[in-house]
């Protein structure tokens, strides 16, 4: 009975890890004019380049954590004290966000110039990928 209990929980262990470091999508909208590199899109995330309009999730998700990890070496802490010191010096404002997985796809469809990122499972059509992030 231990034994099994022991295995079950090691299971579903081993499941949430894996669910939580899903891979991450890049996205932009399949007729946008550039293809940004990755350092690219980090500057575009920390507000450096506005040749692209970024989209960021609401809330700190596994895809956010993923991708700014990846991206731009920063944890969530971390980029909340850089959107802050840039909010208060009026140098900058956060990115525009939405609620989740599916609105940010709809989003990047909807706007040539937009990029986002997404856990790769949301992926569809309507979106272009850039690279992914394991």
């Amino acid at each position: 009975m231990k034994t099994s209990l022991r295995i079950l929980s090691g299971a579903a262990l081993l499941g949430m890890v894996s669910m939580a470091h899903a891979e991450v999508a890049v996205i932009v909208n399949p007729g946008a004019a550039k293809a940004p590199s990755q350092s690219d899109v980090a500057n575009i995330f920390l507000g450096k380049d506005k040749s692209m309009k970024g989209v960021d999730q609401a809330g700190w998700t596994p895809a956010k954590e993923s991708f700014y990890s990846a991206v731009t070496s920063k944890n969530e802490s971390q980029l909340k004290s850089y959107w802050s010191g840039l909010i208060f010096t009026g140098k900058g404002q956060p990115l525009p966000s939405v609620a989740d997985d599916a609105a940010m796809v709809a989003k990047v469809a909807g706007e040539a110039d937009a990029i986002g990122y997404v856990n790769s499972a949301a992926v569809n059509d309507s979106v272009k990928v850039l690279f992914t992030l394991p």
